[in-house]
């Protein structure tokens, strides 16, 4: 959607302005995408605020997106990218996007068959605390795996170690 203002997202047939970020969102962001590059395998790629087309009536932009590196090599996706690319998806709540964010996103990422989603909420201070869910390939929905304060550990989608109270120094 290249005529649009910049981070517009399509959510079921309606466009979505985005609201200008507060700065927790933009620190939070920034940890994770820092976190996640430091450990992401050559086969996949870190992208941030891309548009992941879901469907003929959904594109969201998810804060941060793990995606196959094939697809991030390739120009056809300059604007944004197919769900089947999708890896992880990452959504930093905001107060004016929290229901969509919370609800409405994730059931689409489920339905759209993306494997892992966090959901990353203000904590006490500055710190984030992120939500895990992984994908049931049976109903088309995720499972909650795992809520992380103060470091988030993962063996899954890869090898994942983040540090979530570096973001007191930033």
């Amino acid at each position: 959607m290249p005529e649009l203002p910049p981070h517009t997202e399509l959510i079921d047939g309606s466009l979505v302005f985005v609201s200008p970020q507060k700065y927790f969102h933009s620190l939070a962001m920034y940890l994770l995408e820092k976190g996640l590059r430091a450990s992401v395998p050559e086969s996949l790629r870190v992208c941030r605020e891309m548009t992941i087309a879901l469907d003929k009536r959904n594109r969201p932009e998810p804060d941060i997106a793990i995606l196959r590196a094939e697809a991030v090599t390739t120009e056809a996706h300059e604007t944004g990218f197919q769900a089947a690319d999708a890896v992880l998806v990452v959504e930093v709540v905001s107060p004016e996007s929290e229901s969509r964010d919370r609800k409405r996103k994730p059931q689409l990422y489920a339905e759209a068959g993306i494997p892992h989603f966090w959901l990353v909420e203000h904590g006490e201070g500055r710190r984030p605390v992120v939500q895990v869910f992984e994908l049931n390939t049976v109903t088309r929905t995720y499972v909650p795996t795992g809520i992380y304060h103060e470091r988030i550990k993962l063996p899954v989608p890869f090898t994942i170690d983040i540090d979530l109270t570096e973001i007191d120094h930033l």
